[in-house]
């Protein structure tokens, strides 16, 4: 049976703010913003749709070996069941985020200073609650709880960010980079997935995300300007891991076993899976638009920050991602 609940450690300092008058117009403004945009997944979502998993899920392109000649030997039912395993593979680590998410900005309510950050941060729990809610309503009731377990890099983000006792490193983890995952994905399926449903969903998360990624933009520059050389270095160390976990595709051989693939069948997708990422050329139309969306605005938003310097930029070549280039908005 797989693992379902952990215990991480932590430490953190709670701010108990007894100034009520507002400090930071910008952030009260994301608070009201928060409070008119809510919804409520079980009354603003129509759950009497069905789902045609014959059809499949996801695009057929997002399917990771999609063309290859591996996956060209299925017919066309054992593809469609290899779409539904894939995107309910996918599904289930963007609900361990939205879980960890809600979580760290629960730590976030107690340790940002200031009540316009912390009334902000209370709406960001109850949208990641939300985001939870729904995704795993439709895993539940739409795919037959295809739930699949947390892949290691998720689980690694969020251990750290939740057993990081500093609040701007957590803000940094997810807000700016774990959002910015987040949004460009969610944008990707609001507009590609086959299913109706499924687009519906992502089309409300995907409003609260970017508001969500907002947060980081507003919070941070006065923070990061404040800290020490030896913190700054530990907040720069930081983005760099959590942008390769991030960055570092998981591979999902859970999906192609609960079809009854073969080891060898597996291996031939995953090696055939490196090759079209080193390729770009080979990759669908829409993934490389969500490749570069999320490369823009990593950068743009590291840039308006504060972190984007000579060292950041040395990590994110390294991790292929081009320091000079900009999202038109973040």
């Amino acid at each position: 049976m797989a693992e379902t609940a952990e215990r991480i450690s932590t430490t953190l300092d709670t701010i108990f703010q007894r100034s009520y008058a507002s400090e930071a117009p910008d952030l009260r403004r994301l608070y009201e913003n928060a409070k008119r945009d809510q919804w409520n997944a079980a009354r603003d979502i129509d759950w009497t749709q069905t789902v045609d998993l014959d059809r499949g899920i996801f695009a057929n392109e997002l399917v990771d070996g999609h063309g290859t000649d591996t996956l060209n030997r299925l017919g066309p039912k054992r593809f469609a069941e290899l779409n539904v395993e894939f995107s309910c593979w996918r599904l289930s680590q963007l609900l361990h985020g939205e879980e960890g998410a809600m979580l760290a900005c629960s730590q976030l309510v107690n340790m940002v200073p200031g009540n316009d950050a912390k009334f902000f941060q209370a709406t960001q729990v109850v949208d990641e609650a939300r985001h939870a809610e729904v995704l795993s309503r439709y895993l539940m009731e739409k795919c037959g709880g295809k739930i699949y377990p947390i892949t290691k890099n998720v689980r690694a983000v969020f251990e750290y960010i939740l057993g990081h006792g500093k609040w701007f490193v957590k803000t940094v983890g997810l807000q700016l980079i774990a959002e910015t995952f987040a949004v460009s994905l969610f944008r990707m399926l609001g507009d590609t997935a086959l299913d109706p449903l499924l687009r519906t969903i992502c089309k409300r998360i995907l409003a609260d995300e970017s508001r969500h990624m907002g947060f980081s933009v507003l919070s941070l520059p006065d923070a990061i300007q404040t800290l020490t050389p030896s913190e700054m270095r530990e907040l720069e160390d930081f983005t760099r891991e959590a942008i390769h976990l991030v960055l570092t595709g998981q591979f999902p051989k859970e999906a192609y076993e609960a079809i009854g693939m073969s080891p060898q069948e597996v291996e031939e997708i995953r090696i055939a899976r490196k090759e079209i990422a080193r390729n770009s050329a080979d990759a669908a139309y829409f993934r490389k638009l969500f490749r570069r969306e999320m490369h823009q605005t990593i950068v743009t938003n590291m840039r308006k920050v504060g972190l984007l310097n000579d060292r950041t930029a040395g990590f994110l070549r390294e991790l292929g991602v081009d320091p000079t280039q900009s999202a038109a908005a973040a």
